[in-house]
């Protein structure tokens, strides 16, 4: 579908025109038409599939310029995704006639500067739930209830972050006729109560991720066979020498100790998560958008706010509890027409979350590095597929010599479990 088969208000089409937006992606294909009828929607795609005009093309179609209250809320986890939704909505408003009032409230802000401002208010609101909630249901000073539209932008995310309970006051003082959207990677279970609280027969929208970026990514494991998985990275990192590399890590705890052992080990690191102050956040992410590092240490929230195309390595220094976000990951390279590396240091714990990416149509190369320090394919996964179909019959056999007792007494799945370990031993012994 193409931008003119849209029937919109003229600045939004001159603002399309100027960043030459021609085709819509598939997600603002689906959404676009169905958000202009005032139809909730759950969008769910991957980072970078345009989900931010879907919902902002909309949004500034209905909008009253005339009316001078809240008519949009936008909502995101992270103060570098509020930041880079209020740039490109300054973009669209640029090219208003009649001046358009957008607003972003983010921690780390002045408070009291905000509240000053509040006399008037904006029309649409972009900002973290916390923020937004403090203003608005502490303060009582920025009027959210009369608000047509609330997106809820990366739902996933903020789930996992702890926002929904805000988010739920917030859209709880807004009209009973609210239309809402929410994007998102993925749907966990914890999200579902909510979307079925507030939305009113929504439109699910799931695209896949595109089929052309999953064939230009080679991705790679890398064994550390109970080695310090930080030492294994330490070792393979001058050989990637990547031109800049995202590692993944599951805590901010995590990221921050992988991170603080790199800079000493002498690389070029950047570090984005939830425990950097505001100041020291804003700070590490104008360098990445002005790539002064080679290496960026970031959790799956905040590696959200990172948006360039130039990242040619994803290194899982863990896997994802969740599987889904490892698609999302790995979605970081291989933007445009560049090619991407993702390689994931894994342990024997993690074979059957990586036959689950396996059978989700994901090609492992197994990789490691030889005597002269190259990086070099090997035979691992044959290893691998042998011994896991090796301990499944073993399994097996277990399972069906030890049965539950009848009369089932105090500890007894204790007893089962001993029992069956102890013909496990027996089996492995035998097949030696």
């Amino acid at each position: 579908m193409n931008v003119k088969d849209l029937q919109l208000k003229p600045f939004i089409k001159a603002a399309l025109t100027d960043l030459n937006f021609k085709e819509l992606t598939q997600i603002q294909q689906e959404v676009i038409p169905r958000a202009l009828k005032k139809t909730d929607v759950i969008g769910q795609s991957q980072t970078g599939s345009g989900k931010t005009h879907a919902f902002l093309i909309p949004i500034f179609e209905a909008l009253n310029v005339d009316e001078q209250k809240v008519q949009a809320v936008i909502t995101t986890p992270t103060r570098e995704l509020a930041e880079q939704i209020y740039q490109v909505a300054l973009q669209i408003a640029s090219f208003s006639a009649s001046p358009i009032s957008i607003v972003r409230y983010m921690g780390g802000m002045d408070k009291e500067r905000s509240l000053a401002k509040l006399k008037t208010q904006p029309q649409i609101v972009i900002g973290t739930p916390g923020r937004i909630k403090d203003l608005a249901i502490n303060e009582r000073a920025l009027l959210v209830h009369t608000a047509k539209v609330l997106v809820i932008d990366e739902a996933d995310m903020t789930l996992e972050a702890g926002f929904l309970q805000d988010i739920d006051q917030i859209a709880g003082t807004m009209d009973k006729q609210l239309q809402m959207m929410v994007f998102s990677a993925t749907i966990p279970v914890g999200l579902k109560p909510f979307l079925k609280k507030y939305m009113q027969q929504p439109e699910h929208i799931h695209i896949s991720p595109r089929q052309q970026t999953a064939v230009k990514i080679e991705h790679l494991l890398y064994p550390t066979k109970h080695r310090p998985r930080i030492e294994v990275l330490k070792k393979i990192l001058p050989v990637l020498n990547p031109y800049l590399a995202v590692i993944f890590a599951n805590t901010k705890k995590s990221a921050a100790e992988i991170a603080r052992a790199l800079k000493a080990a002498g690389f070029n690191v950047g570090e984005i998560h939830g425990d950097l102050d505001p100041r020291k956040r804003r700070q590490v992410m104008n360098r990445i958008r002005h790539l002064e590092f080679q290496y960026i240490v970031a959790t799956d929230i905040a590696a959200r706010g990172i948006d360039i195309e130039g990242i040619s390595h994803v290194i899982n220094f863990e896997l994802p509890s969740d599987l889904e976000f490892y698609i999302h990951r790995t979605g970081r390279t291989a933007r445009g027409s560049f090619d991407g590396i993702a390689i994931t240091l894994f342990d024997t714990k993690e074979e059957a979350a990586l036959s689950q990416l396996e059978a989700r149509g994901i090609t492992f190369v197994y990789k490691e590095l030889n005597k002269s320090g190259e990086l070099v394919e090997t035979n691992q996964r044959n290893r691998r597929v042998s011994r896991v179909k090796h301990e499944n019959e073993i399994d097996k056999i277990a399972k069906a010599k030890v049965r539950k007792p009848k009369r089932v007494s105090p500890g007894y799945k204790k007893k089962m479990k001993a029992e069956m370990d102890h013909i496990r031993r027996q089996e492995k012994r035998k097949r030696r």
